[in-house]
Formats: C-alpha cells, sequence, structure tokens
C-alpha cells in the first residue's frame, strides 16, 4: 500500500510526510484492518507533523478523521463485516476501567491511545483499528460529509451537550474553528441565540 510517513517531525511548509510502499497491515487479536476511502486533516494531525506533541513512536502515518470500508477481520471480532463502512476517530483504546472510563471521560484513561499517533492513521490505503472503536457511518453521509465528523463532529457535539442551554437560550462561541462550524449549524436547528468571539490574524 502507499503511505504517507512521518519520520521526523517538522514545519509543514517543508512537507515532511514521506511517500512510502508499505505492506498492508494485518489486523490482530479483536482489529480489523480498513480500506481507506477519505481522511480529513485535523488540527492535531498538524501537531503531530510538526512536533508540537512529543514524538509517541519512531515513525508514524497520520490522520485520524477515517472513513473506509472493512476488508479484513482478526480474531474474535463480534460484530464487523467485510464491505462495511466504518469511520475512526482519534480515540483508538482505552483501559475502560478506570474512573475516568466509567464517567465516560475516556479520553482522559492513562492508558487512552490515539490514532495517527500512537498507532499508524489514515494517510494510507489501508489501516487497523480496534473493533470497538470503529462506527458504523450511515448511508446518508458521504465519505467526505462524514470524515470532518469523527473529530470535530463529535467534540462539538459533545461541547454544545455539555453546554446545556436552555431552550430559546443563548450560546457564547469562543473561537470559530472546525467544530464551531458545525456546533453554529446545531444552535441555530435548537433556537439558540448565537455569539461568537474570535481572533482575527493579519
Amino acid at each position: 500500500m502507499h503511505a504517507m510517513v512521518l519520520e521526523q517531525p517538522a514545519p509543514v511548509e517543508i512537507s515532511p510526510l514521506v511517500d512510502r510502499d508499505l505492506p498492508d497491515p494485518e489486523p490482530g487479536l479483536g482489529q480489523l484492518r480498513v480500506r481507506v476511502r477519505c481522511c480529513a486533516v485535523c488540527r492535531t494531525d498538524l501537531h503531530v507533523v510538526e512536533g508540537d506533541l512529543p514524538f509517541a513512536k519512531s515513525s508514524v502515518i497520520p490522520g485520524h478523521q477515517i472513513v473506509g470500508v472493512v476488508d479484513k477481520v482478526g480474531p474474535s471480532c463480534q460484530h464487523a463485516q467485510i464491505g462495511q463502512r466504518v469511520g475512526i476517530r482519534w480515540l483508538r483504546h482505552t483501559c475502560g476501567n478506570c474512573g475516568f472510563c466509567t464517567r465516560r471521560q475516556e479520553n482522559l484513561c492513562d492508558a487512552s491511545r490515539y490514532t495517527g499517533y500512537h498507532d499508524d492513521g489514515g494517510y494510507a490505503q489501508a489501516c487497523v483499528v480496534p473493533e470497538s472503536f470503529a462506527y458504523a457511518i450511515p448511508e446518508k453521509f458521504s465519505d467526505i460529509a462524514a470524515a470532518p465528523l469523527l473529530c470535530a463532529g463529535l467534540i462539538g457535539y459533545r461541547a454544545i451537550q455539555r453546554a446545556n442551554v436552555p431552550e430559546q437560550g443563548r450560546l457564547l462561541m469562543v473561537g470559530f474553528g472546525s467544530s464551531a462550524h458545525i456546533v453554529i449549524q446545531l444552535a441555530v436547528h435548537h433556537g439558540y441565540e448565537v455569539f461568537v468571539v474570535a481572533a482575527t490574524r493579519n
């Protein structure tokens, strides 16, 4: 398979990703192999590529807003079907037992692992993911429309839930990135009065 591999973090302006021809990954216990159809670019991917996050392995394939089709199922998988379209997000493993996990704050789990950072991601023709972290994508979403929902969409949806805005209430959005583009659509749908504060760059 072709893959864009980060071997040494560097500014994106100098194109640090290297095109490599690699063997297809093989799914392990409880994992699926997904043939990638689309992978969006997230700001976190840029942090990984540019070294703003500590390098987690000697080389990595970035990308974590992935939409693709299952083409191989590893041992002990119970639900996934060959040919099923799934999405893969940033969070790909947690312990499931700690206080954070049991309070549905899995992203704070000390054992958490992330796609395109600890393990290879979607800037490739194929990748593997634990079955429990692969999500069925409804047919009404195209691949391209679904990909940003796997990070910006999830973050925005959780944020608006936690804001607990009353009916016909006001919502202040500080910053206007990709999550905010999705949140504002939800806010308008719910009839909120929306205010946005965002910095401008010269």
